[in-house]
């Protein structure tokens, strides 16, 4: 999934990266490439299976916050799959039209159909 980040510079500090969709998630590298590797990492350590599936906002909804100004942004893809979440099989019923468009939804934003899912259902109920 793609979150958007800011990546700050001060002149005495390495390259730090923000992702304002997951509050208290931080990293940072020497360099923009390795700081921006790191996020995947960073991602990962912060979630241990307590909290929620993040949800990745668009771009403008962080662009113009004054928290952020200064910085650079990117789009990084994180693979949620790989968090520590500890996940529960289900058996559900969709229509076959339905879990097509999931299918190609998800095969286009990089995600698995249960990734998908799990997304979905978390930003409709916790918008």
């Amino acid at each position: 999934m793609l979150f958007p980040v800011v990546i700050h510079k001060d002149t005495q500090s390495d390259y730090s990266v923000t992702i304002p969709d997951i509050p208290g998630c931080f990293t940072a590298g020497k360099t923009v490439e390795l700081a921006v590797a790191n996020i995947q990492d960073a991602v990962e350590c912060h979630y241990t299976g307590e909290e929620s599936l993040p949800a990745a906002s668009s771009l403008e909804r962080w662009i113009d916050d004054s928290e952020y100004q200064g910085g650079t942004w990117v789009l990084v893809d994180v693979d949620l799959s790989r968090l520590n979440i500890k996940s529960r099989r289900v058996n559900i019923t969709l229509p076959e039209n339905l879990l097509r468009e999931i299918d190609r939804y998800a095969t286009q934003h990089h995600l698995t159909r249960s990734g998908l899912l799990s997304v979905a259902v978390g930003q409709y109920i916790h918008p």
